[in-house]
């Protein structure tokens, strides 16, 4: 069962309880009213028994009963109950059942679709599981800015660190656009505080509102979990189980920051394993670093290197810390 399947399992039944928790609470509002207007009762047990003598009447070869008359018979009875209720001091709704969303009643469903509520409710729990609930408020395309970046031309790269950054944004809005049909894999390499983060965290949040499953690791938060799953399996909390085999199926999975964790022969194996399978599965993966080409093959194991770089479009970040240019308050603009 894949990741999303599961989301959508458990969703179910969550739905299925507050349909139950709804149907509880109105059988106790039902109780409380009977035992204090009597008068409703009775007038529930006439509806229920004028519905039975009805499809007596509609089966019966005399006639009988007219649905017209039924209908006016049922109406003043429902009219008479209500009033009731006000005059108690309740809501002329009060015995009917109290959904969540009055559109799907619950169910998740409107007609054969998913209901909004349930799109929402399985966007929300794909932020829960995605590590980044809290940082994407502020990091998105929303706050997304060239202004701290210059247009002076690096000789080096040919180019100007603004206009790389356009660039670099344009692949990664390139890659939402055709996310459902084609599974793109980005490797985001440069220094320090270019915003490479960022753009991950911007992906991220566009994925997780369309209802993708995205799951974001530090690379030393990755290799701390490849660690438990060899060393302390049996003492691993579930959610950490859960989240291990999250890594192969999940939509998008984020590794950032790769190359400031500790390594060892064991967790290189882990890491490719990690890469190979998702990318034998044709779901994607973005990875951001700070370490140049040539430290990757001093770092990782060929095989890493080479499913790396055949099989992940390079984006290069040039250009000073926008950190310190936020800092001074400096920007770009002209």
């Amino acid at each position: 069962m894949t990741n999303k399947e599961l989301y959508y399992k458990q969703l179910l039944r969550q739905y299925d309880l507050k349909r139950s928790a709804a149907h509880q609470a109105k059988l106790k509002r039902t109780a409380e009213i009977y035992e204090k207007i009597p008068r409703i009762k009775k007038i529930d047990e006439t509806l229920n028994d004028s519905g039975v003598k009805l499809v007596r009447s509609m089966l019966s070869p005399h006639g009988g009963q007219s649905i017209e008359d039924f209908r006016s018979h049922t109406d003043e009875l429902i009219r008479t109950k209500k009033m009731l209720l006000v005059e108690a001091g309740y809501t002329p709704h009060y015995l009917e059942p109290h959904y969540d969303c009055e559109e799907c009643k619950d169910t998740g469903f409107v007609g054969n679709k998913p209901c909004n509520c349930f799109r929402q409710a399985l966007i929300n729990i794909a932020y829960e599981q995605s590590n980044l609930k809290h940082i994407l408020n502020i990091e998105n395309f929303d706050h997304f800015t060239l202004d701290y970046y210059s247009k002076e031309i690096d000789p080096k790269a040919g180019t100007s660190p603004y206009n790389n950054m356009y660039e670099n944004q344009q692949v990664c809005a390139g890659l939402i656009e055709k996310f459902e049909t084609e599974k793109q894999n980005l490797l985001l390499y440069g220094p320090t505080g270019l915003g490479k983060t960022f753009l991950c965290n911007c992906i991220a949040k566009e994925l997780l509102d369309q209802g993708y499953t995205v799951l974001y690791f530090t690379a030393p938060q990755l290799f701390k979990l490849f660690e438990e799953s060899r060393f302390h399996r049996e003492d691993m909390q579930e959610a950490s189980k859960e989240t291990l085999n999250t890594l192969f199926d999940v939509d998008l999975l984020i590794i950032d920051d790769l190359g400031t964790e500790s390594v060892t022969t064991l967790t290189i194996s882990d890491l490719f394993n990690v890469i190979n399978s998702r990318y034998l599965n044709q779901t994607s993966t973005i990875i951001s670093t700070n370490l140049t080409p040539k430290e990757w093959k001093d770092r990782y194991s060929e095989r890493i290197v080479s499913r790396v770089f055949g099989n992940y479009e390079p984006l290069k970040f040039i250009g000073t810390d926008i950190r310190m240019v936020k800092k001074y308050g400096k920007t770009h603009k002209k």
